[in-house]
């Protein structure tokens, strides 16, 4: 009897054992690109979320793809083809089924964005419909996806209009995101063209979206909005102006009615170089907000947030060891913090303290041509 509960238990520990350090701390991490020398589409990667070190799995062929998507079951990826032509119409979207046990893509279909120079695609929770933000042509489309992940041609163009401040980035309307609230059917477009966040409002059965009541807020003038988050009580959305290198802050009154509430600089205070401000996440237990900055600041902001208010406060900064930190993004762990230095060609992995906020260069390094997005998949 005695020898049969110690083998019990030593099967139990050998369990625990194996989950923890096991499959359950490996995920596939995606990272789109820019057409280069060094890269040629959508590269696969097995992240070790103890360790914070990638092995290199799989890759894709396909056409600046510089924004991914995954649906809600983590069946399909969907991208963006940041490309242009005369006729306003030279975008595309991409659709990929992913095999989750040999971590590899395969090519679905594609169809028109709608304009030129996509840099944004999203995905609603029924994974019905897709959205795809047109930077140069400023407009959005909404294109129907069925259940094997292949799209069709849009069945909604939006064309936003106006300008902004900035004669030379703002002449024209450019969409730079496209946000789906979490238990809602809001959907908020950042333009950085207009200094407006576009509020709509998605039908769930037609999957168009329609204006709020409020229709748009607008921001600091000459400010661009880029790229915004929300956090995780969704009582709060923070925004990351591209062109002023500021983060707005709104309390989000969920009807569609976004207030803003306070702006603060993103960038190091000794900085006096251009602003260039690019991508701005929110941890997943809601205390630290963090923005990424390119041009000559090549930093990561990091701040506290306020609970009760949603304010924030600048914890410091992490210079991101590369140039043009485009997009980053926490694993899904919380420990790590990657960050694509595109000019640099490189992910860069920094440790999260998550009492703190702080970033530790790791000195783990994933090499990859032009990395812009970065995305992630359960190996089971």
């Amino acid at each position: 009897m005695l020898k049969h509960r110690l083998s019990k238990t030593v099967c139990l520990i050998t369990f625990i054992l194996f989950y923890i350090t096991g499959t359950a701390q490996t995920y596939y991490m995606l990272v789109g690109t820019y057409d280069s020398p060094k890269s040629e589409g959508i590269y696969v990667y097995e992240f070790d979320s103890k360790a914070g070190i990638a092995s290199a799995i799989s890759h894709i062929k396909t056409s600046n793809p510089s924004y991914l998507a995954v649906s809600p079951e983590q069946k399909f990826v969907y991208a963006v083809n940041e490309n242009a032509d005369s006729t306003g119409k030279g975008g595309q979207v991409s659709s990929f089924s992913f095999n989750k046990k040999a971590g590899t893509l395969f090519f679905l279909g594609s169809q028109s964005s709608e304009g030129n120079h996509p840099c944004y695609i999203s995905v609603d929770k029924s994974n019905r419909w897709v959205f795809a933000g047109n930077y140069s042509s400023g407009n959005l489309s909404v294109l129907p996806v069925n259940k094997y992940g292949k799209l069709s041609k849009s069945i909604q163009v939006i064309q936003h209009e106006g300008s902004g401040a900035d004669t030379i980035r703002q002449k024209t309307p450019h969409v730079h995101g496209i946000f789906l609230k979490k238990k809602s059917s809001y959907v908020y477009v950042t333009d950085l063209g207009t200094d407006k966040i576009m509020i709509y409002y998605q039908n769930n059965k037609n999957g168009k979206l329609y204006p709020s009541k409020l229709k748009y807020v607008s921001v600091s003038t000459g400010g661009g909005p880029r790229h915004l988050d929300f956090h995780p009580k969704g009582k709060f959305v923070y925004l990351l102006n591209e062109l002023s290198g500021s983060v707005s802050v709104f309390r989000d009154w969920g009807n569609g009615k976004l207030e803003e509430i306070q702006t603060h600089s993103s960038l190091p205070l000794t900085y006096k170089g251009k602003a260039g401000a690019a991508d701005i996440h929110v941890s997943a237990d809601g205390k630290f907000l963090y923005a990424s900055n390119r041009a000559g600041a090549n930093s990561i902001a990091i701040f506290s947030i306020e609970q009760k208010t949603g304010t924030i406060t600048l914890v410091g900064h992490q210079y991101t060891e590369g140039e043009a930190p485009r997009n980053f993004n926490f694993d899904p762990t919380g420990k790590f913090l990657l960050v694509a230095n595109q000019n640099s060609d490189e992910i860069v992995v920094f440790r999260r303290d998550v009492h703190t906020g702080l970033l530790t260069d790791t000195n783990n390094r994933i090499k990859v041509g032009k990395p812009v997005c970065i995305k992630w998949i359960n190996v089971k």
